[in-house]
């Protein structure tokens, strides 16, 4: 055997692969870790309440039992499921002296996280096109949103967003990972993980790339121009009211767009290299946890027909209990 040969091997033999990830995550913050643990619990639990509220009023109100509040109960659900992913371990952590995450959790933790927000993203677009039908073209809106193609648009965001995710978290697990295992986060996300690899990483780095660029701005582009269509349409609208009324429809759904889409991009939109951790644990934030309260509380709070649907709800339980 030769002389490289042997060096080969006694340099793989020197090399120990990582086996499990410290999450560092807020530990930097000292006894401030024990006020974020009741502040983000406080906030998850509003989350849930906020997208149950969300789902039990819509299956149970027959008047919300159209496409765009189909498209928002499966949102609602898929973002239940989103923060169910990284939420319970960061609070764990926030009260943990031991943040260890298995390689193997690690990997499935970033499956279902990309997994659900790609699905949203995806699932934000679809809702954009249900709003330029619903305006632009309303004659032929029970055909182009009948519930058979609502199906079939809500399964494609499902799959392919978790088809997507598998791609990603394919390309970063299939590097090496060796000495290095110090995740700078508080959950298993793209960039702090794949600088721990301890091979050439700019491929899978280019094709992450694309891939963020195929999830984030395509759909974003869509919406874009979706809502152009729609804004030339509201603004031949005679009525003021009328005006009001078509734009109102569109309001909650853009804040959404918005602060989803603006964060997703600053994070996964530039090259690893240019990871900045406390900056983007803060923004990361704002699409983990605040993303996902913002969700039921503009529909809530700016959609009447959703706080007709609650009070008619609530109206109902309370007179069931007078009856008992």
């Amino acid at each position: 055997m030769g002389t490289v040969g042997r060096s080969e091997m006694v340099l793989a033999e020197n090399l120990t692969m990582v086996t499990e990830f410290l999450l560092v995550g807020f530990s930097s913050l000292g006894e401030v870790q024990h006020a974020l643990f009741v502040v983000f619990l406080f906030l998850y639990l509003v989350i849930l309440s906020g997208n149950a509220t969300i789902i039990s009023v819509i299956r149970l109100d027959r008047s919300l039992h159209t496409p765009m509040y189909f498209f928002l109960g499966i949102l609602s659900t898929s973002e239940t499921f989103y923060t169910f992913v990284i939420l319970p371990k960061m609070l764990i952590n926030l009260l943990s002296v031991a943040r260890t995450i298995s390689f193997t959790y690690c990997a499935i933790q970033m499956f279902f996280f990309l997994g659900f927000a790609i699905t949203n993203c995806l699932l934000l677009g679809v809702m954009g096109y249900d709003r330029y039908v619903a305006i632009c073209h309303p004659l032929h809106y029970p055909i182009l949103m009948s519930w058979q193609v609502c199906g079939k648009m809500a399964a494609t965001c499902g799959v392919g967003g978790f088809l997507a995710s598998l791609t990603v978290v394919n390309l970063v697990f299939s590097l090496s990972f060796c000495s290095a295992n110090r995740v700078n986060h508080y959950f298993c996300d793209i960039s702090p993980v794949i600088r721990l690899a301890c091979t050439n990483t700019d491929v899978h780095e280019f094709v992450i790339f694309i891939c963020g660029v195929l999830v984030l701005v395509v759909p974003f582009f869509f919406i874009c121009v979706s809502y152009f269509c729609i804004l030339r349409t509201i603004l031949k609208i005679p009525s003021a009211e009328g005006r009001r009324k078509a734009f109102s429809t569109c309001a909650s759904h853009l804040t959404v767009v918005i602060v989803h889409y603006g964060c997703a991009s600053f994070i996964y939109l530039r090259p690893t290299a240019h990871y900045v951790s406390n900056k983007d644990r803060l923004v990361t934030v704002t699409y983990t946890i605040v993303t996902p309260l913002l969700n039921p509380m503009v529909y809530s709070l700016r959609n009447k027909d959703v706080q007709r649907a609650i009070k008619k709800v609530l109206g109902k339980k309370a007179s069931l209990k007078l009856y008992d």
